[in-house]
């Protein structure tokens, strides 16, 4: 497994009592670009509180972010300005509940507020790389830039509203007799 992208280490016992803010720097945002085939992350910043919650660490705040992008419809670059709130639960190795064991399965129904778990060994956890899981999940991939219409309507693709194709217009022509 390679070394993640933006790493940022934070000690289990030793959680900083202020507002932590990470941002990436250009190595990293070329390198986050590459891990999410996207052209550029011009920016990546999140500014974040933790809290220990029994064992587990809790971690509240927003992701900001502004990236370049190809539209799903033209290909054409477009930026795209990313806002998400962030909400993560560190939990040590070997805490979660036994019934959510990889071979196990079960249906969990996630609320709006309650945060993603994400398990780790040691006295460290990599906030650095949760922010950066979570810019991936913040991105579009069907993403639609400001094009998408006119390429449509160059290629001869029309609205979902109206039906097109052979079939369509014999239909149309049965309707009109």
């Amino acid at each position: 497994m390679s070394a993640p992208e933006f790493s940022r280490i934070v000690k289990d016992r030793q959680l900083p009592a202020a507002v932590l803010v990470l941002e990436a720097e250009e190595a990293e945002r070329e390198a986050l670009a590459a891990r999410f085939g996207i052209p550029l992350v011009e920016s990546l910043r999140a500014e974040v509180s933790l809290e220990q919650d029994g064992k587990a660490v809790r971690v509240t705040g927003r992701l900001t972010a502004r990236i370049l992008q190809n539209c799903a419809v033209s290909g054409e670059e477009f930026e795209v300005e990313i806002d998400e709130p962030l909400a993560l639960r560190f939990v040590e190795e070997g805490t979660t509940d036994p019934a959510l064991s990889e071979d196990a399965e079960i249906e969990i129904e996630l609320s709006g507020d309650e945060c993603d778990e994400i398990e780790y060994s040691g006295e460290s956890f990599d906030l650095g790389e949760a922010v950066a899981q979570s810019l991936g999940l913040a991105i579009d991939p069907y993403a639609e830039g400001p094009g998408a219409d006119a390429a449509r309507k160059e290629a001869g693709i029309v609205g979902d509203d109206a039906s097109s194709g052979p079939l369509a217009d014999a239909l149309r022509a049965l309707k009109g007799k």
